[in-house]
């Protein structure tokens, strides 16, 4: 028999030495985690001081120094009708300007990906005029228009104004995700027998579900805090951010830092629900070959 041969030890191949990064290296590696550090200091840091001055207990009603901690403000906030009717007023008027301007908006933004008609090219570049516009140029136009027609100005005329330029917004948005959609997944569902609102309501619509979401939120986000336009159209109506100004001439009250935090933190509990419901989703889906 045969005996096997074996590498000496010698033959054994050296060991690269480790080469330990330069200090540039080292720099430029931490380069992009401060500057992030620093972003996100910058946008996040007026919301703390928000939240933080919402607690404070004022002697007067200049809240910008701070001078104790009470949760009162949160409790006599809801006692006073000066201050939740102006933000009742700012919730019904986003929250109807949303539905509206959402559903036309994504009916247009449909129609202008899918279909060639007479008047596309145009109204493709009408639909960026009320972006592009100056708000304190579309206030003034409106209060012309709404003066020439003899219409009284109150918190319907604020949904139509919020609605004319929200669309925009909704358009553009509801358009991006069109773009990158598979009409094969339509024609399938046509070839299986299903009808045009049978493949929108169980294709079409949950697959740009995502971008009507994003365009709605958007719309809200504009609504609830447009100032300039709602100050020509809104008449004797008053909402939250008019009074915000109107207030913060004589002084800043701690309910406008909790009004601002409360809307924080429901948009943070919607954001916060919806990454877990898509990592849920994520996790249930089957996996490939199973």
């Amino acid at each position: 028999m045969t005996a096997t041969a074996f590498p000496a030890a010698t033959d054994r191949p050296e060991p690269v030495p480790i080469r330990r990064p330069t200090v540039g290296a080292r720099i430029s590696r931490l380069v992009l985690p401060v500057f992030t550090g620093v972003a996100v200091l910058y946008l996040f840091l007026p919301i703390a001081v928000m939240i933080a001055f919402s607690f404070n207990d004022p002697a007067g009603r200049q809240n910008i120094t701070w001078q104790g901690f009470t949760l009162r403000n949160y409790v006599d906030l809801w006692g006073r009708p000066d201050i939740t009717g102006p933000m009742v007023n700012s919730l019904i008027v986003a929250v109807v300007a949303t539905l509206i301007s959402t559903t036309l908006g994504t009916l247009i933004g449909m129609a202008l990906t899918r279909y060639e008609f007479k008047g596309r090219t145009g109204l493709n570049l009408l639909i960026f005029i009320p972006m592009a516009t100056p708000e304190i140029i579309m206030g003034a136009s409106l209060l012309s228009l709404f003066v020439s027609a003899g219409v009284q100005r109150d918190l319907t005329t604020i949904v139509i104004a919020h609605v004319m330029f929200n669309i925009s917004y909704v358009v553009v948005t509801v358009r991006a995700r069109i773009a990158g959609f598979n009409r094969a997944l339509e024609e399938a569902a046509m070839d299986l027998g299903a009808n045009e609102w049978t493949t929108f309501r169980k294709v079409t619509f949950p697959l740009i579900f995502p971008g009507i979401l994003a365009a709605a939120l958007l719309a809200f986000a504009l609504s609830i805090d447009d100032y300039v336009i709602t100050l020509f159209v809104a008449g004797r109506s008053i909402t939250f951010p008019l009074w915000v100004f109107g207030v913060s001439r004589l002084g800043v009250p701690p309910e406008v830092n909790v009004l601002g935090t409360l809307i924080f933190v429901v948009a943070l509990v919607f954001i916060a629900v919806q990454i877990w419901s898509q990592r849920r989703a994520i996790v249930a889906r089957p996996e490939p070959g199973t």
